[in-house]
């Protein structure tokens, strides 16, 4: 099974961008479509963003398009979420996730979680 390791989570001001990556334990993580969530204490895990084991097929959440931009490079086993116009309502731990599809992913059938990594964005 694929394990997955997030790094770049840290400490950010309102407005200031963070890059977190998504590290593949083997070569078959290129084969999942794979997306980012997060959580906050007492909250449920929130889906972020989506992308398609090509990247030709990527899907954001609202509370985010405009400002995150997600990628993958398959030759290096790594996906990104690029995160700029942070806000403090961004706070959170944010894991990622691999799955089936795209669709599968979105809703939450997710195969393979992370660790997680906190992301504070201060006012």
């Amino acid at each position: 099974q694929v394990q997955l390791v997030e790094s770049g989570g840290g400490l950010v001001q309102t407005g200031g961008s963070l890059r977190l990556s998504c590290a593949a334990s083997e070569r078959s993580g290129s084969s999942y479509a794979m997306g980012w969530f997060r959580q906050a204490p007492g909250k449920e895990r929130e889906f972020v963003a989506t992308i398609s084991q090509l990247g030709r097929t990527i899907d954001y959440a609202e509370s985010v398009k405009g400002r995150f931009i997600i990628s993958r490079d398959n030759a290096k086993l790594t996906m990104y979420l690029q995160m700029n116009s942070l806000k403090p309502e961004d706070t959170d731990v944010y894991y990622c996730a691999a799955g089936s599809t795209t669709r599968a992913v979105k809703i939450g059938n997710i195969d393979n979680w992370g660790q997680g990594t906190q992301v504070t964005v201060s006012s």
